[in-house]
């Protein structure tokens, strides 16, 4: 029998249940405010590029940040020297406020950890930044623009003779993503000038390579000239001739010799006139008034690859090895003598003559234009052109202004009276019975030519034409015996060949006669006319075995002619 006073056996442990759920209610309470203490607000002591959001709801401390948050302040950015401010804006740099607060820790929440955060004290934090990265790398790259120096490559020029060492020099270049990344983490609180990154760029010609290409190239390939023997014969070539040719270019990052040989052979070539002779085509001339075979000549050229393939191995040699012996070519003429002989130049075939009145402009477009068309053959099957053997009617072509037909009027023109040409010409071709390739009458009759039988030029417009289609060579020979004031001038032109045909010709009564009008002109160009009618009429040309009157073939040629108008001047 124990002496214990006598307990309830449940009592002890209700007083252990109540004591732990009063605990459990005063850390409930606690937790409780605790979270409603702490909750929506930034923990204590936290800061966000220096200023001070602690404790502050999220909206205050996103006004806070807003307001204390210079996101617009330019950043100096510094680099070789030279300082520039970069607008954050334009470099596409902005803060994002709310992401910046949220990252603080601020809103409710149930966890202690949480809770003792915010008495425990907050962090020192960055803002949240948004990049536009092309943005930041232009903005970085305009500034790169104005400081960023090309390394300067060593080189070697060569100038009329003389080769002069240009010698390298580095560079500098802005790193632009590492500099972006400095532009990046310095906003937007930068208050210290940014150093940029800039590396060192190096020239792929050394000085040492330069000085090499000197010494092995450039100073012995100026030091004498080149000597190029043909056929006993030397031509000398100096520095100064050939230098245009030669470079020293980088290949590679090495200075390598290099020859233009289209620019060696124009050095070559009026040095070489003196050894290689052209070659000269056979020809027929006119001698004391008689044709005579001039015989053709052959000539002594050389194979100008020979010269480009070896002249580079010609320049780093010294004395004799300097000297290039090539070997002498005939070139042939390309029109024999024999070949000249078989074009039976032997004779006059044709002769017409063309009678002018006298003015000074006649006598000068005439006379030169008969210069120009003297002495011309034509080979068999080879076709005359006036235009291309008179050439443009300048001033320069020793031409000068004189009356021509524009328009069915007279105006000044360079190389007025030349249609007196084409007449005399063209008429000397159709009795030497050779193919009319092309003609054109005048627009109206004029009385002194050959009626239907007359031909007019204008440069780039009207030509005259025909074709040597007989089996002989054609030479040509054109003259005038000028005007004076009291005498005509006469312009005459022969054709000499070995006769094949005879020509007869005949022309028919004019028909469908036209009346002129009156045309009433002014300005200083205006000359007066005094008008008549136009008509048409045929020409027939025939075609006879030399000494035969039997026709072989007629011809017909047609005209038209239209009134010459009355011009009256106001």
């Amino acid at each position: 029998m124990t002496d214990q006073p006598f307990r309830p056996p449940n009592r002890d442990r209700r007083v252990a249940v109540a004591l732990a759920l009063g605990l459990l209610l005063l850390f409930g309470g606690v937790y409780a405010a605790g979270y409603f203490f702490t909750s929506d607000k930034v923990p204590r002591g936290t800061t966000v590029a220096g200023i001070d959001i602690g404790g502050l709801k999220p909206q205050a401390a996103r006004r806070t940040l807003a307001d204390e948050l210079d996101t617009q302040r330019p950043i100096v950015v510094s680099a070789s020297g030279k300082r520039h401010r970069i607008d954050p804006g334009s470099a596409g740099l902005s803060v994002d406020v709310a992401a910046s607060v949220e990252q603080a820790g601020a809103g409710r929440s149930w966890d202690p950890a949480r809770m003792w955060d915010f008495f425990a004290g907050g962090d020192d934090l960055d803002p949240v930044v948004h990049v536009d990265e092309p943005k930041l790398a232009a903005a970085v790259e305009s500034f790169a623009k104005q400081v960023d120096r090309p390394a300067k490559e060593g080189s070697v020029t060569i100038v009329k003779g003389r080769a002069s060492a240009h010698l390298p020099q580095t560079g500098s270049a802005v790193d632009i993503p590492a500099a972006a990344s400095a532009v990046r983490a310095a906003y937007p609180s930068a208050d210290e000038v940014v150093a940029l990154t800039v590396r060192t760029l190096e020239p792929e010609i050394t000085a040492a390579e330069v000085r090499a290409a000197m010494e092995e190239f450039a100073n012995p390939a100026m030091s004498a000239p080149v000597i190029l023997q043909i056929r006993g014969e030397n031509v000398v070539l100096r520095p100064e001739a050939y230098s245009k040719a030669i470079s020293l270019q980088n290949v590679d990052g090495t200075l390598t010799p290099t020859l233009d040989d289209k620019a060696l052979l124009k050095a070559v070539g009026p040095a070489m006139k003196k050894v290689a002779l052209a070659p000269r085509d056979a020809s027929v001339r006119l001698v004391r008034g008689r044709p005579r075979v001039v015989p053709a000549k052959d000539g002594v050229t050389f194979r100008p690859k020979v010269i480009t393939d070896r002249f580079l191995g010609l320049l780093v040699k010294h004395d004799q090895g300097r000297t290039l012996r090539l070997r002498g070519i005939v070139d042939h003429p390309d029109f024999t003598t024999a070949e000249a002989r078989k074009l039976g130049v032997k004779q006059v075939v044709s002769s017409f003559t063309t009678s002018y009145p006298h003015a000074d402009y006649r006598n000068t477009n005439l006379g030169r234009a008969a210069q120009l068309i003297n002495g011309t053959v034509l080979k068999p099957g080879e076709t005359f052109s006036l235009n291309d053997t008179v050439g443009e009617r300048t001033a320069a072509n020793g031409f000068t202004k004189g009356f021509i037909i524009s328009d069915g009027v007279y105006k000044e023109d360079y190389g007025g009276g030349v249609s007196q040409v084409a007449t005399t010409t063209f008429n000397a071709a159709f009795f030497a019975g050779l193919e009319d390739v092309e003609h054109k009458p005048h627009s109206f009759y004029i009385d002194r030519y050959p009626i239907g039988r007359e031909a007019t030029v204008a440069w780039g417009a009207v030509d005259l034409k025909f074709k040597n289609d007989t089996p002989y060579g054609i030479l040509i020979q054109a003259g005038i015996r000028p005007s004076s004031p009291s005498t005509s001038g006469q312009m005459t032109v022969k054709m000499w060949s070995t006769k094949h045909w005879d020509i007869s010709t005949s022309t028919s009564q004019r028909y469908d006669f036209t009346q002129p009008d009156t045309r009433h002109l002014d300005g200083d160009e205006c000359v007066p006319n005094d008008g008549y009618g136009g008509f048409d009429i045929d020409v027939y040309r025939f075609f006879h075995k030399p000494g035969d009157k039997q026709v072989v073939r007629k011809e017909t040629m047609h005209t038209t002619y239209t009134p010459s108008d009355t011009v009256v001047c106001s």
